[in-house]
C-alpha cells in the first residue's frame, strides 16, 4: 500500500469516525471471508459498518475524534464497528460474537464514554432508536385514545338516561 492510499484511508475512517456515535473495537482471528461478508452484511441491514483496520493506520485516524481515548485496544488482529444508532453496531457486534468465537468484543465507546466489553454486551441490550421511537409514539398515542373514550362515554350515559325517562314518560 503505497503512501497516497494510506493516507486517503486515514481521512476516510477519521471523517467517518468524526461523523458516529458508536464504535465497538473487536478482534478477529481466523474468521473466513464468509463470515466476515455475513458480518458486514448484517451490520449495513442495521444501519452500522465493520471495518477490518491496521492498528497504526486505525490510531492515526482516532486523532482528533471522540474516540482517541481508545488508540490503546488497538493491539493485535483488530477490527472496528461503528454506527449513527447508539446500540447498532453493539447489538450486531455481540450477536455475531455470541455465535462465533473467533469474533471477541475488546471495548468500545458511546459518544466520550468509553466502554469495556462488558459494557459493550450491556449497551447491545439496550433497544435500538427506532424502536424507542416505537415505543414512544405508542405511549403518546394511548392516552389519547384513552381520553376520547372518557370524552365519548358521558355523553352516551346522558343519551341512556334521557331514553330512560322518555321510555318511563311514555309507558
Amino acid at each position: 500500500m503505497d503512501r497516497s492510499h494510506k493516507e486517503a484511508l486515514v481521512t476516510s475512517l477519521h471523517d467517518q469516525l468524526s461523523d458516529t456515535v458508536c464504535v465497538v473495537i473487536t478482534h478477529q482471528t481466523g474468521m473466513t471471508v464468509a463470515e466476515v461478508t455475513d458480518l458486514r452484511r448484517r451490520m449495513r441491514a442495521a444501519g452500522a459498518s465493520f471495518k477490518v483496520t491496521k492498528n497504526r493506520l486505525a490510531r492515526i485516524a482516532l486523532t482528533g475524534t471522540k474516540f482517541e481515548r481508545l488508540s490503546s485496544l488497538f493491539t493485535g488482529p483488530t477490527a472496528i464497528a461503528y454506527s449513527r444508532d447508539p446500540v447498532a453496531a453493539a447489538k450486531v457486534a455481540v450477536e455475531f460474537a455470541n455465535k462465533n468465537d473467533k469474533l471477541t468484543i475488546i471495548g468500545g465507546s458511546l459518544g466520550e464514554q468509553q466502554l469495556d466489553a462488558a459494557g459493550v454486551k450491556a449497551l447491545a441490550t439496550l433497544p435500538s432508536l427506532d424502536q424507542l421511537r416505537a415505543k414512544l409514539l405508542g405511549m403518546l398515542q394511548t392516552p389519547a385514545t384513552r381520553i376520547a373514550s372518557v370524552l365519548q362515554a358521558p355523553g352516551g350515559q346522558v343519551a341512556r338516561v334521557l331514553g330512560a325517562y322518555a321510555r318511563k314518560a311514555a309507558g
